[in-house]
């Protein structure tokens, strides 16, 4: 039988993998784990596309898969990201939502991360959701919760040179550029991909101030805290 005294006392999910229980927020963007409730609506969105067919902004095309296979290949990328979670190499994907609606997603990825103290940030956001000023937002936030909360000293990203409007968002949020590598994009395609570094400096926050919850419990998993632990974290 199970009293009132276990169910005060039973763990979560996210007491168990912190990064579940990690919430960013800024203005009206929130910035939060990608659960199994929103993996549905997540293939949706990238179902209803990304960018125009003829162009491909991501270094791996994986939004040429069919609709079917696409909403497959989401649902397994996130099952692996979280499986393959660990201290010394993590890659951290938020859903992105706006006034409560699902709008894309913001990443960060690194390893041996309490030596180099750097990672590469990453995005895509729902063609309809394009041109407003989000996509800058969500890459302010994530730059500021690795520069002031995580202890970041430098972050990477990059951008084909015919995607204008990442380059864009980029110089908005600060980074500088840092060279230009050849690349295949699609098979047999050559691309060339313009590589950008952001030191906390440099970085253009935005007009909202970023706030985060679960983040003692965060820190301890990827082992910046080590002493405190997610149960302390409560």
């Amino acid at each position: 039988m199970t009293t009132a005294k276990d169910r005060s006392t039973a763990r979560t999910l996210a007491d168990i993998f912190p990064m579940l229980g990690l919430i960013i927020t800024a203005g009206p963007l929130t910035l939060r784990a990608i659960t199994d409730d929103d993996l549905a609506a997540l293939c949706d969105l990238a179902e209803e596309g990304i960018h125009p067919a003829e162009q491909m902004p991501f270094a791996f095309p994986w939004t040429d898969a069919p609709a079917g296979e696409l909403a497959r290949n989401t649902v397994q990328y996130h099952w692996r990201v979280r499986a393959g979670f660990t201290p010394a190499a993590w890659s951290l994907q938020l859903g992105v939502w706006r006034d409560g609606e699902l709008v894309g997603t913001q990443g960060i990825e690194t390893s041996n991360f309490l030596v180099t103290r750097t990672g590469e940030t990453g995005s895509w956001l729902g063609r309809r959701f394009q041109g407003r000023g989000i996509g800058t937002a969500m890459r302010q936030a994530i730059c500021a919760f690795a520069f002031d909360h995580l202890e970041a000293t430098e972050l990477t990203s990059g951008a084909f040179l015919d995607n204008p409007a990442s380059l864009a968002v980029s110089r908005k949020v600060g980074y500088t550029e840092n060279g230009v590598v050849r690349m295949q994009r699609r098979p047999g395609e050559l691309a060339l991909n313009r590589h950008l570094v952001l030191r906390p400096p440099q970085l253009v926050r935005g007009p909202d101030p970023i706030e985060v919850d679960g983040l003692p419990a965060f820190r301890a998993a990827i082992g910046l805290d080590p002493a405190s632990g997610p149960d302390s974290a409560r």
